[in-house]
């Protein structure tokens, strides 16, 4: 069976500092795909603090506007989806469109199941053949950027669930993308979708995000979750951001704008991008290893993946005032390679 470690995230500074040393405010921290202009929340009412938190109509209403979609339940984070699903089948064959968010993997392995990494020009090999059960698909993919229309995931989704398989969508990058979401197709047997709150909207710290899927599966999770699974900050939060349409907007112009701010750079210093979505960009180079290396001696932190095979450093957006420190310092460890 195919086997990876427990994995290893962006933003985890501490590591970062123990092994190159500085304070926080000497490190530019690019490592995480999380916005760095945060919603600007108003400061947390004392009721919030002081009631259990039961009441999640308000959130779950400006959830369904914003994503469009009314079969949704909240989560404590999108990975609370991610570490539970796989604990509600039995051992079945699970393929994962890889490389990709490396927790996927091990949690349906840690849970039984056998996990197979393919790639996307792979699947329609193992649906056609019935070989698999469960088609794990991050789109758009962290970290190689890679989408898949909407046409071609509810065509793989409808091989699956003749023999009553499920099609899991990770769309966590997904708010810079709306036209290649599914969820407009929500609801449908077999096909389960999960969005976060935390990177588009800058809110990692409440950790708060949505499942979409059919009725009777939303029932299952939300009697396996049981009450009060999300912070009463954490719900008040979340439907003042997905309510705020003209702050949405300006976030998205400002990673757009972004976005080419970093491909123009990182293509300057040579780590051409070979994929980038707004909140990420991915640049594959062979001596990843030794590349993120001499980064981090000049204190940026990025994000170094060296799983099947793919060698390759993912950047997340750099803030403004951050952005000449970064250049001239991307700029001296290339120059001073290993």
């Amino acid at each position: 069976m195919d086997t990876v470690n427990q994995p290893q995230h962006g933003g985890d500074l501490q590591r970062a500092m123990a092994a190159f040393g500085g304070d926080l405010a000497d490190w530019i921290d690019c490592s995480s795909g999380i916005a760095p202009w945060a919603y600007p929340l108003p400061a947390v009412p004392d009721h919030i603090w002081q009631r259990l938190p039961d009441q999640d109509h308000a959130l779950l209403v400006a959830a369904q506007k914003y994503y469009g979609c009314e079969h949704l339940l909240p989560l404590a984070g999108s990975q609370i989806g991610i570490a539970l699903l796989p604990k509600l089948r039995p051992a079945c064959r699970v393929a994962i469109i890889s490389p990709t968010y490396a927790e996927h993997h091990w949690q349906w392995q840690q849970a039984g199941h056998e996990v197979i990494a393919i790639s996307s020009e792979q699947v329609d090999e193992y649906l056609e053949s019935s070989s698999i059960d469960v088609l794990i698909v991050v789109n758009p993919n962290n970290p190689s950027g890679q989408q898949h229309s909407a046409a071609t995931l509810l065509a793989w989704h409808q091989k699956l669930t003749a023999p009553g398989g499920w099609l899991l969508v990770d769309e966590a990058f997904a708010d810079c993308a709306p036209a290649k979401s599914l969820l407009p197709h929500a609801g449908k047997t077999g096909l389960i979708i999960l969005r976060s709150i935390g990177k588009f909207f800058g809110l990692a710290g409440i950790r708060l995000g949505f499942i979409a899927c059919e009725k009777r599966l939303l029932e299952e999770i939300k009697q396996a979750l049981g009450p009060w699974h999300i912070s009463g900050p954490a719900l008040w939060a979340g439907q003042i951001a997905l309510n705020d349409t003209a702050w949405q907007a300006a976030q998205q112009q400002r990673l757009l704008a972004n976005q080419a701010w970093m491909i123009a750079t990182l293509s300057e210093a040579g780590l051409t991008p070979g994929g980038s979505l707004p909140l990420l960009l991915w640049c594959p180079a062979p001596d990843a290893k030794a590349l993120h290396r001499q980064l981090a001696k000049q204190k940026i932190w990025c994000r170094l993946f060296d799983q099947y095979n793919h060698q390759g450093l993912r950047f997340g957006p750099v803030a403004e005032h951050q952005q000449a420190q970064f250049k001239t310092r991307l700029m001296t460890a290339l120059c001073n390679k290993d």
